[in-house]
């Protein structure tokens, strides 16, 4: 499917492959991982040809249809479904042509290609995509411009995953999506029919939805078969057995030193010291892969403690104007509670949060709190509002007005920019980057409280893991909404579930809360299956023709079944014929230059046969599909 080849791409004097390597088969769904800033994105760029490498290829197999999320979905006035349904754009080119032909084949053919990629059901399966990615049923009619520029990504995204292409490349596509959101993607990425290739660092999407993971460290490329935890521990283990090969080379070739060191200059022992000295300059260094280091966040601890509640709602009824979005809320939070709250986009969450963190006051009800109480509050948006031209000691500066210059460098690398990194705007930092500094700003002052919504988005997966630790060590409370159920299940303690215009305590934990979605998801799944059957009654009679014609098509593609099968044959044929030959007592003896020949033909014929097999393999497996379809 996708051959890359002594890679290599530099940007601003800055290698970002180093003549690397991987091949990607086709069905295979790649979990691409890395540490931020090493050129993930880039090598997206890279397969769809927006760059051009300095060195080597990317190749993608010939005719192979390649689908990616460029941008958010336009704010046209097309409805959601229909933005969707026209990013398939053969299926659109096929109706239309539909329409306007007048050769009797031209149509047959038109409706038999219709009929292959199930054009008739389109309806129905673009909107359980855009259902799964939580549009509902009369979202999905609205113009879309009638939405934010964060739900028309989710439109973006619908229309991409609905498509279908032969490669599918996703860049940290649960960005956009809250827990249920990102659920639904894990089932769908799971049972998708092609090729893809997701960049991400959620490690539950790493470990329930991909067969591979393509690792990027150093420049170089690696690809393993497994889980996210699997290539963690298969690293761990390799940086261990590397690290005590080497203790063990060093330990030999201290010994051989000793040796020349001490009989040297002894004629009795002057040759066996030469012997040792060559045998010491052969002796092979032994390379351990380094581990790059991530820096820790350090939140300090709230002064002075408080008594409980911190927060107290009673009767609160929570919204904007005349909008009602939660009511009735009776909900406190005490110095050492972990909460995560749960609940589809738009249910009420950061609503929930802003009036705990007292940046909304209450329609109705009271919202109770310390007057002292200090909050840190993380938002995605927040990232946006540091100040672009000012330098990580610029922000800290600003917080500590009279400290001394020592004094602000020290707090200033604490949270995590040493001197390499202090004196650099803010708008040339990575999104890692600058949520760092904003984590360090919020918490600055030891709240007694850290409220983080979405905290994971810019971070990769060492520094998420960084994230749980840090959290805790923190002595005060914690709320968290996210879409990262690994945080959500390593952090919290307490789980509240946002809907319908209520809090309530979720009786469970984060599995229990994915198995419920993934049920609710079934369930929609089946009914909307349902439905689209019996749109199809309609359209049975074309179908059955459509069907008929294809079952005539299928015979150039029965032919070449049946031609990889002869390569097959004759290639087995002459490797048989060949390791009989290869295996006459004394031959590499009497006639080397006959012996290394008849190799590189077995070789040569071994790749051939190899090739076959593929070939073989795609139109058998094709010709099977096509079949079936059409029975």
């Amino acid at each position: 499917m996708l051959n890359i080849n002594d890679l290599t791409y530099r940007i601003e004097g800055r290698t970002l492959f180093d003549q690397a390597t991987a091949q990607i088969a086709d069905g295979w769904k790649v979990g691409f991982t890395g540490r931020n800033g090493t050129g993930k994105s880039t090598l997206f760029r890279l397969i769809r040809d927006e760059i051009a490498a300095d060195g080597g290829s990317v190749t993608l197999r010939e005719g192979r249809r390649l689908g990616f999320v460029a941008q958010e979905a336009p704010a046209s006035q097309a409805s959601l479904l229909d933005t969707v349904l026209a990013a398939d754009t053969e299926r659109t080119s096929l109706l239309s042509r539909a329409e306007t032909e007048t050769d009797g084949h031209e149509i047959a053919r038109i409706q038999t290609r219709l009929a292959d990629i199930d054009a008739y059901s389109a309806e129905a399966r673009a909107a359980s995509v855009l259902s799964g990615l939580g549009f509902g049923h009369e979202d999905q009619g609205r113009a879309c411009a009638e939405f934010s520029g964060g739900w028309r990504m989710r439109v973006a995204l619908a229309g991409v995953l609905f498509a279908q292409p032969d490669l599918l490349l996703l860049d940290e596509p649960t960005n956009y999506l809250d827990l249920e959101g990102a659920v639904w993607l894990e089932s769908y990425l799971r049972r998708y029919p092609y090729t893809a290739i997701v960049i991400s660092h959620d490690r539950g999407l790493l470990n329930r939805s991909v067969s591979h993971i393509l690792a990027l460290e150093h420049g170089k490329l690696s690809i393993q078969p497994g889980t996210y935890d699997e290539y963690a521990q298969r690293r761990v283990e390799q940086r261990r057995l590397a690290t005590a090969q080497a203790a063990s080379v060093e330990a030999q070739r201290a010994h051989m030193q000793a040796f020349v060191d001490r009989f040297r200059a002894k004629a009795s022992k002057a040759r066996q010291a030469q012997s040792r000295l060559k045998a010491l300059e052969k002796l092979q260094t032994v390379d351990i892969p380094v581990a790059e280091r991530t820096i820790p966040f350090v939140f300090p601890d709230p002064k002075p403690a408080m008594a409980p509640p911190l927060v107290r709602l009673a009767e609160a009824t929570l919204g904007y104007g005349d909008t009602v979005v939660l009511r009735k809320l009776n909900l406190r939070v005490d110095e050492d509670d972990r909460i995560a709250i749960l609940g589809a986009n738009g249910q009420g969450k950061s609503t929930l949060v802003k009036a705990i963190a007292g940046r909304l006051s209450p329609l109705d009800g009271h919202v109770y709190k310390h007057k002292k109480l200090k909050v840190a509050y993380f938002a995605q948006h927040q990232v946006d509002e540091l100040k672009p031209k000012r330098s990580a000691y610029d922000h800290v500066r600003e917080l500590m007005p009279d400290g001394t210059e020592a004094e602000v460098r020290a707090r200033t690398a604490q949270i995590g920019f040493g001197p390499d990194k202090a004196d650099t705007a803010v708008e040339k930092l990575s999104g890692g980057e600058k949520a760092r500094l904003l984590f360090g700003l919020i918490a600055f002052d030891g709240p007694h409280m850290m409220i983080l919504d979405e905290p994971t988005n810019h971070l990769d997966i060492d520094s998420r893991d960084a994230l749980i630790e840090a959290l805790a060590e923190y002595q005060g409370a914690v709320l968290l909404i996210t879409h990262d159920a690994h945080i959500a299940e390593a952090t919290a303690d307490r789980l509240w579930e946002v809907k319908d215009g209520a809090v309530t305590p979720f009786d469970g934990d984060i599995t229990d809360y994915r198995d419920r979605v993934l049920a609710a998801n079934r369930t929609a799944a089946s009914d909307r299956s349902s439905e689209a059957k019996a749109d199809d009654r309609t359209s049975q009679k074309d179908a059955r023709r459509a069907a008929a014609e294809r079952r005539k098509s299928l015979q150039p593609l029965k032919d070449k079944v049946r031609a990889a099968e002869r390569r097959m044959e004759e290639a087995e044929a002459r490797i048989a014929k060949i390791d009989e030959a290869l295996a006459e007592p004394g031959l590499f003896d009497r006639d080397i230059d006959r012996a290394t020949e008849l190799s590189k033909t077995r070789a040569r014929t071994s790749e051939a046969l190899a090739e076959a097999e593929e070939d073989w393999l795609a139109a058998s497996e094709t010709y099977e599909a096509e079949m079936a379809a059409a029975e």
